[in-house]
């Protein structure tokens, strides 16, 4: 029996995809609980008005990730530290930074943050954030001295 899933199914198949699966096991499990619908023309249709629906919803979100990047390419966020011999005493994590951008009207979450290590020391550097799939952002962090 063809079926079209209508969720992810581990060792059959990715949500949208038509598979040929066991009548019994298509019957009893699959439909029975929700995870796929039979294959017949107006679920094809109904299938691919889903795929239409969510290729324009990818192209508007990664539309305004590339806006949203370029933003962030201009920003410069300052952070004044205690510091001794170049050396700061504690650390400014991904929170910070989030909590940063979120004074100035930026909402990031801080899990979207690449570069894991917390800044230590003084100077200025570039942290990589993940606004899209595939589209990373860079922010400049600056850590002067008080």
């Amino acid at each position: 029996m063809r079926v079209i899933l209508l969720s992810d199914v581990p060792k059959v198949g990715k949500k949208g995809e038509i598979k040929e699966v066991a009548d019994g096991y298509a019957r009893n499990y699959l439909i029975a609980r929700g995870l796929a619908v039979m294959e017949s023309n107006a679920s094809k249709k109904i299938l691919d008005k889903q795929k239409k629906e969510a290729a324009e919803l990818d192209a508007e979100k990664r539309k305004e990730a590339e806006a949203l990047k370029q933003v962030l390419s201009e920003k410069i966020l300052t952070f004044f530290v205690k510091a001794k011999d170049g050396k700061v005493s504690g650390s400014i994590s991904g929170k910070q930074i989030e909590e940063e951008l979120k004074k100035q009207g930026i909402s990031i979450d801080k899990r979207k943050i690449k570069d894991s290590e917390p800044l230590n020391s003084l100077g200025t550097f570039d942290v990589k954030i993940e606004l899209y799939k595939d589209v990373i952002g860079t922010i400049k962090v600056r850590l002067l001295e008080e």
